[in-house]
């Protein structure tokens, strides 16, 4: 039997025109457009996994002796004179009251709020920012923070050392980290940490869109237990306590830097 001729491969011809290999490294918000771009040479590949590395050593370092935190998730264009503004910053400070660190993506709007909460009642307020064209300095009331270059890296930040999410109204971005917490509980990657949204009215739709896939038989009626929605703080506070204190144990103990690591609390 003759030799079947070698299938053809189709390769992609280079895509880094629109972003010079350069740009990769200074232009802000570039990293992850090029990583996505498609197949790199062998060398720009293993340049790519050595930063994202190097994104993970630098967060891991830096959260080790951030405590047991509550991630908040909101809107980077709901300014000061926004009505959930204060919300977000009431909500810093009750979460710092609880004994938690607020996490939240660094930026502005309500994770501003959220990290100035905490600030004003000597929380700890620590955030995960990322390097964006646009909304990318990290707020002005943070204790430390840490800037990722990819957005894979920030999620696994911000989801690593948290035992609870709070989602304040927000875009895409406030959806993707929402539904990315509620898949990793669903699918058993993260334990049945609380989920918290604060805006009845505003998720409405999405809680419409969940009850729709449960109609569908695509969500199990389950699922939505995994989400408390309310308008009430208390309620939401009260939530959060029985079902990461309650649930985890949760305990204060004196942090052990090592100094020899460059370690500090």
């Amino acid at each position: 039997m003759a030799d079947k001729p070698p299938v053809p491969v189709v390769v992609p011809a280079s895509k880094t025109g629109s972003i010079p290999v350069a740009a990769a490294s200074t232009r802000p918000g570039a990293s992850d457009q090029f990583m996505l771009e498609g197949p790199h040479s062998r060398w720009r590949e293993v340049q790519m996994l050595g930063r994202a590395l190097r994104d993970f050593v630098g967060g891991f370092r830096f959260l080790h002796f951030a405590g047991p935190c509550v991630t908040i998730f909101g809107s980077a264009r709901f300014g000061e004179g926004h009505p959930y503004y204060p919300i977000a910053q009431d909500l810093g400070r009750r979460v710092s009251q609880l004994g938690f660190t607020v996490m939240t993506g660094g930026g502005p709007g309500l994770m501003e709020a959220a990290n100035r909460g905490a600030q004003e009642v000597g929380g700890r307020s620590i955030g995960c920012n990322i390097e964006l064209p646009h909304e990318q300095d990290p707020n002005p009331y943070l204790d430390r923070y840490v800037t990722c270059h990819y957005f894979f890296v920030r999620k696994v930040l911000l989801f690593k050392y948290s035992y609870a999410f709070i989602a304040l109204p927000g875009g895409l971005g406030t959806l993707d980290e929402l539904c990315e917490a509620l898949t990793l509980i669903q699918t058993g990657k993260i334990q049945n940490y609380p989920v918290v949204l604060v805006g009845v009215e505003y998720w409405k739709p999405f809680i419409a869109l969940l009850r729709e896939m449960v109609d569908e038989g695509a969500v199990a009626p389950t699922d939505l237990d995994l989400l408390k929605v309310t308008d009430d703080l208390d309620e939401a506070m009260r939530h959060i306590e029985a079902h990461t204190v309650g649930s985890f144990g949760l305990r204060r103990v004196k942090a052990k830097p090592k100094w020899w690591l460059g370690e500090r609390t």
